[in-house]
């Protein structure tokens, strides 16, 4: 599956974030803790200007926490701090301030040492669309202050939120890289919702999913359609079992594989069919 989904306005956001990226002390990456390389934009450390990052693992509820486990220590590995997060619950946002002083703690001295201890920490809140980010502003601030939805695209501008004890933060619009290389993370992209579903096939994405699951899930599924998931069977089998036990046909009593591709995607999105991880850290693969 090839996708190729590069709005004008991921230009303008990729331009915005490099010409603000002088202003801010740490960037803080969000990533889908389902899949945290695809969710990885590989041009934040350019964009950047090497700045100390933050590796923060959103959406963890949803993920394998056996597998979200090995990734933290995988990322610990690359020198990177991590902090794993469930923006919609609030579970971990709490250590956030602490996390961002600890990677600090140099530069704060230093402040300290000048005289200026007053002075505001300043986070830029990166990722790429659908990742979480403002639901996380939200938790982190103890308010609504980003607006929040469950589809990519809805920050287009930047906007500065202070959440009090000397921190502020730059909300900034998801982007995605201009070519997505590799087809694996573009599927992975596209089963998250990163990318939008007016762009794609969504039977045929719905049945690569199918697919995915069922090798690596198989009771998540055979849980929640009530099917019987048999060795390496093909996706739009298993799409179709699934759509004829929820009773959805068409003329002929075909199976409505579209109604069913879309309810899965919807359903493996909400997080509905269980904690699932589709990537393991490199290592483990």
């Amino acid at each position: 599956m090839n996708i190729h989904w590069f709005p004008g306005h991921m230009a303008k956001a990729r331009r915005m974030i490099s010409e603000n990226a002088r202003l801010v002390d740490i960037v803080c990456e969000l990533i889908d803790a389902r899949i945290p390389l695809s969710s990885r934009n590989p041009d934040i450390g350019e964009l950047t200007g090497g700045k100390p990052r933050l590796v923060v693992m959103n959406r963890c509820d949803q993920a394998d926490a056996e597998i979200t486990r090995l990734w933290s220590a995988w990322f610990k590995s690359q020198g990177l701090s991590v902090l794993e997060t469930d923006s919609k619950s609030g579970a971990g946002t709490g250590a956030f301030q602490n996390a961002v002083r600890s990677i600090l703690k140099d530069k704060l001295q230093r402040y300290a040492e000048k005289g200026q201890s007053g002075r505001p920490v300043r986070a830029m809140i990166l990722g790429i669309p659908n990742v979480g980010k403002s639901t996380f502003i939200n938790r982190v601030a103890k308010r609504k202050a980003a607006q929040a939805s469950d589809k990519p695209g809805v920050t287009r501008g930047k906007q500065w939120i202070s959440i009090g004890q000397g921190l502020e933060l730059l909300d900034t619009p998801g982007i995605l890289w201009p070519k997505l290389d590799s087809p694996e993370v573009a599927e992975n992209l596209a089963f998250t919702g990163a990318v939008k579903d007016e762009i794609l096939d969504v039977e045929t994405l719905a049945a690569n999913l199918m697919e995915r699951l069922g090798e690596s899930y198989r009771k998540n599924l055979e849980a929640r359609y009530k099917i019987e998931v048999e060795e390496n069977e093909k996706g739009f089998e298993l799409l179709k079992k699934a759509a004829k036990k929820r009773g959805f046909l068409i003329s002929g009593g075909e199976p409505d594989t579209e109604r069913m591709a879309k309810i899965l995607l919807d359903e493996f999105r909400g997080g509905v069919l269980g904690r699932i991880s589709l990537e393991k850290p490199p290592a483990e693969v």
